[in-house]
């Protein structure tokens, strides 16, 4: 899929005219056009699908904060500052500071804020940890889905009577060298609508669907399953090129190497982090799982036929059934449970003997060859095994932003009345895929889209 998008000069006249308009009903743009609606701002949405969801409630709906009220109150000790340390350290150092402190100090803002002002129930997931992540601050709604998510808040949208129109989709941004004045959006039946704006918010994430713009920027994840929204064509990183705005880590990107296959069900990465590992179709283990599931998803690709088994237990299960897509798996028999290491690698086409000795090789309490070190606790019966794959999940490079979240030109200035965020926008995850941290998107939507609804057009602000 590609995007036909192009630049063009102002047409003499609107067929509708707002203060702000939102490209995106994902996360991010539902967020901004919260905000601007609270900050007296006209707003309107326009969503390319029948429904708002995007990439968001394909995701686990889980947004790391630090020190927010919720993770206060479950008595967890953290600070952004740890948080940004955090971020930095699995990115290698590769972000530009500027910009991991302005996400992780905004985020506990904008997780009280949903929680107080528009009721959003979050909690932290405090049974388990994710990889890099130094304390437990992973924020998620009851079911821990991108689904229940997006669904909370469209209806905190529609409780404050913001308009969002959904099948139109964006294809022609009006631009008179200065300022954008607006966009045409094309119907479902070819029709075309010109909305003219005092602002564009660009939430209409990356390119993951765009599939000559991933082989361009990130060729070795072209042949992976792609997971993410299909709506994802890169009309922002497209837009950049004809209006000289500046864009960064375009090679950045959010893999996964445990997805049920041919299910293609998301598998929660906890059945590693808790004692789980992945073989190949050898039976044996070929890498550091502790290194995250971004990493992972080239790891497995590399395998025989791209695909890799996770295997796990029973208590393991326990922790992963708070996931909705986990429990969806077993709905549709992609996760299989034997009371034997032999029977279950029957039912998953591995040599038994092989699988029985990678377990007993596994080293409780110490560091393995990859150079993971494992806890005391071995697997027990029941055991459990999912066949999987590698997919790329979501884009991470983009427009680069100011403290605004406004575009920066090329020249280093902003533009007065374009702002981006969420997928749309540069995050803190690198140049590639190892700087993924848990979270990192949801946490750019969000912050990202707080702070574009809360602008006001005026004078530029510094540089991230």
């Amino acid at each position: 899929m590609t995007a036909n998008v192009s630049v063009a000069t102002s047409p003499t006249a609107f067929d509708l005219s707002v203060e702000t308009l939102i490209i995106g009903a994902g996360a991010c743009g539902l967020i901004a056009a919260l905000s601007a609606h609270e900050a007296g701002q006209n707003a309107l949405v326009i969503e390319a699908d029948a429904m708002p969801s995007g990439s968001t409630a394909l995701s686990a709906g889980l947004i790391p904060a630090a020190e927010s009220k919720t993770q206060n109150a479950a008595g967890i000790h953290d600070s952004p500052e740890q948080f940004a340390r955090d971020i930095q350290a699995k990115a290698h150092g590769e972000n530009d500071q500027a910009l991991v402190d302005l996400l992780v100090d905004g985020s506990a803002e904008v997780i009280d804020w949903l929680s107080e002002t528009h009721g959003l129930p979050f909690s932290v997931v405090n049974d388990f940890d994710y990889p890099g992540h130094s304390s437990r601050r992973m924020h998620g709604l009851p079911t821990r889905s991108g689904a229940e998510l997006i669904d909370a808040l469209r209806n905190a949208c529609e409780a404050q009577g913001i308009d969002i129109i959904c099948e139109r989709r964006a294809s022609v941004l009006f631009y008179d060298g200065k300022h954008i004045t607006g966009v045409s959006a094309t119907r479902p039946d070819g029709g075309v609508e010109t909305i003219g704006c005092e602002r564009l918010i660009l939430a209409c994430n990356g390119f993951g669907g765009n599939r000559a713009l991933v082989s361009q920027y990130m060729p070795d994840i072209k042949n992976g399953v792609w997971f993410g929204h299909d709506g994802n064509r890169g009309e922002a990183v497209l837009w950049a090129d004809d209006i000289g705005a500046q864009t960064k880590h375009l090679g950045a990107y959010q893999g996964h190497g445990n997805v049920a296959h041919p299910h293609g069900i998301l598998i929660t990465w906890a059945v590693i982090t808790e004692g789980g590992f992945q073989v190949n179709n050898l039976g044996q283990r070929f890498w550091n799982e502790a290194q995250g599931y971004s990493e992972a998803a080239r790891s497995v690709l590399s395998q025989p036929n791209g695909e890799a088994f996770a295997i796990f237990d029973e208590r393991i299960a326990d922790i992963a059934r708070q996931f909705e897509d986990f429990k969806q798996a077993e709905s549709v028999g992609a996760i299989y449970q034997s009371d034997t290491l032999m029977e279950l690698a029957s039912m998953l086409g591995l040599p038994a003997d092989q699988l029985m000795a990678t377990v007993a090789d596994i080293p409780l309490g110490w560091t393995d060859i990859f150079g993971r070190k494992f806890g005391k606790i071995g697997l027990t019966a029941p055991f459990y095994g999912v066949r999987v794959t590698g997919a790329l999940f979501h884009t991470q490079g983009g427009l680069l932003v100011n403290d605004q979240a406004q575009v920066l030109r090329t020249n280093g200035t902003a533009f007065d009345n374009l702002y981006a965020g969420g997928g749309a926008a540069c995050g803190v995850s690198g140049q590639g895929d190892s700087g993924y941290l848990s979270g990192n998107g949801l946490l750019s939507a969000f912050v990202l889209g707080r702070r574009a609804g809360q602008a006001q057009i005026g004078p530029v602000a510094l540089k991230c």
